[in-house]
């Protein structure tokens, strides 16, 4: 290793801008440049297949990046994590709801074609992974409510093509405890990189599954940093601010293309099978521009232009924990509207369409070094019941009109209506057969079925004017009544309140 001047690293640094793009093209290419050369050796028409799959992701991974660039912060997110756990998603979607997922996934095959090709990057991955020249694994799972029925198709497909075993759980009675199991199955399958994926609040007892994918890279760098030349040196965040940081150091012969406006550098890892691109504006304050260039396209020519230079390179040592991060409103933006909203169609999962996604969460984790790269991520996709069926209460503890009918011809047999369940039986009983004479309280009751009552009070007494239909007038002083008698007219307001409790019969009771 030649060690150099510090005027010389100076001037080099002066050139490096925050991490943003760096971070984002190590989630690019860990992935991707791998799903280039498939393990198994598939024909034609399956490589078909897989590239197409291959390009969508990619195409998925510039989009969704350029609508989260704006942020201020570093960017590190896995495109891949996030496809994988929305394809599988996507196996349970139909109608509208499906072809607004294909369209933001970028996918241009049917479904069956899809979840095969996933399923070839899948096994890939993790045979790859095994070889010993670094560590990657991809792991799935889904998160079933527990006694909720989901259709086989969709059980067997997310467990053929995606390796993803139904969990059962409980969400409706053991909320947190659910919700844990599943935040430490991800910290399991990332090597404790991700933790608490799905913070509280994105799980809850309408929640009916939880699909979920991990990835874990962990790789040395084909050539080693030596940390002797690791010096603290400027990094240039803006134009208007620098800090200092850790800066490696190495001179070697590296992949390398620049033209006008940028440098790209091709950093490989120990088998050259992955490797990490970098990015680098010319000037620090020309990141934005560079950002809106980037795209599937453009990255193919970088790799086609790249060519073995004496390079002096200097890359800063950082970690990133990025998220955990609800991708909702990214995706709503990206073209999957109704998947969010009551419009959803996932009958694909349950038979019916009453199930919706509540949240999409994402969180990634990297840390580079003199010795290489780790990097993970996991991805949740909530779903949950648009809302508890709702269930009518009917208590009849007040008066209803009741009725027995025919419902075959609509024909009505009975009618009537409670008033008071614990009143005597109206009308003849069984020892009487004979008609009722009517006695002189039922006269007054008939009389003040139509009758205005107005109350004149006073201190000492309460006099009662009574006016009928027919102009008869009747006035009585105010005293309590002998129990079950009406025998004079001072009574008449007591019986009026009897008649306005028991009978609802409505009366203009006035205080003058």
């Amino acid at each position: 290793m030649v060690k150099i001047k510090e005027t010389d690293r100076t001037r080099k640094v002066e050139t490096m801008k925050k991490t943003t793009i760096i971070t984002f093209i190590i989630a690019l290419l860990t992935v991707n440049a791998l799903a280039m050369r498939p393990a198994p050796q598939p024909d034609d028409d399956d490589m078909t297949k897989i590239n197409k799959l291959i390009a969508s992701n990619n195409e998925f991974a510039f989009d969704m990046y350029s609508r989260i660039k704006d942020e201020e912060s570093n960017i590190f997110f896995s495109p891949y994590s996030i496809s994988t756990a929305l394809a599988m998603t996507y196996a349970g979607a139909n109608g509208k709801t499906a072809s607004q997922m294909g369209k933001a996934l970028h996918l241009t095959q049917g479904q069956n074609d899809v979840h095969f090709a996933f399923s070839q990057l899948h096994d890939h991955y993790n045979k790859a992974g095994k070889k010993g020249n670094y560590q990657l694994s991809v792991a799935n799972a889904l998160w079933g409510q527990k006694g909720y029925n989901f259709l086989d198709d969709f059980i067997n497909i997310t467990k053929q093509k995606y390796g993803a075993g139904l969990n059962i759980v409980d969400f409706a009675n053991q909320t947190e405890k659910s919700r844990k199991k599943i935040n430490t199955w991800v910290e399991d399958k990332t090597n404790d990189k991700i933790k608490n994926l799905l913070p509280k609040g994105t799980i809850t007892s309408l929640t009916r599954l939880v699909l979920t994918n991990a990835i874990y890279f962990k790789g040395d760098w084909a050539l080693k940093f030596d940390k002797k030349n690791t010096k603290k040196a400027d990094f240039k965040v803006s134009p208007k601010k620098t800090i200092k940081t850790d800066m490696m150091f190495m001179k070697d012969k590296f992949k390398f293309y620049e033209d006008k406006d940028l440098q790209v550098i091709d950093l490989p890892y120990k088998g050259d099978d992955l490797s990490m691109m970098v990015i680098l504006p010319k000037k620090a304050e020309n990141l934005a521009g560079i950002e809106k260039q980037l795209n599937a396209e453009k990255i193919k020519k970088f790799s086609k232009s790249l060519r073995k230079r004496d390079v002096m390179l200097y890359l800063p040592k950082f970690k990133i924990t990025w998220g955990s991060f609800v991708l909702n409103d990214t995706l709503i933006k990206m073209g999957m509207k109704d998947a969010f909203d009551r419009n959803a169609d996932f009958s694909g999962m349950n038979g019916n369409k009453d199930l919706y996604i509540t949240s999409v969460v994402h969180k990634a984790f990297v840390a580079v070094d003199e010795e290489g790269t780790e990097a993970a991520a996991a991805t949740g996709v909530v779903i949950g019941l648009r809302s508890i069926p709702k269930t009518y209460t009917f208590r009849a503890d007040h008066p209803f009109v009741f009725m027995i009918k025919d419902n075959k011809i609509g024909s009505i047999l009975f009618m009537g209506r409670l008033s008071n369940p614990e009143a005597k039986d109206s009308g003849s009983t069984a020892n009487d057969d004979s008609p009722k004479t009517p006695s002189e309280t039922d006269k007054i009751i008939s009389l003040l079925e139509n009758a205005d009552i107005r109350a004149i009070s006073t201190k000492h007494s309460q006099r009662i004017h009574i006016a009928l239909k027919d102009g008869t007038t009747f006035y009585g002083k105010y005293v309590q009544p002998k129990t079950g008698k009406y025998s004079n007219y001072s009574d008449i307001l007591n019986l009026a309140m009897h008649i306005q409790k028991n009978r609802n019969v409505k009366w203009s009771i006035a205080c003058e």
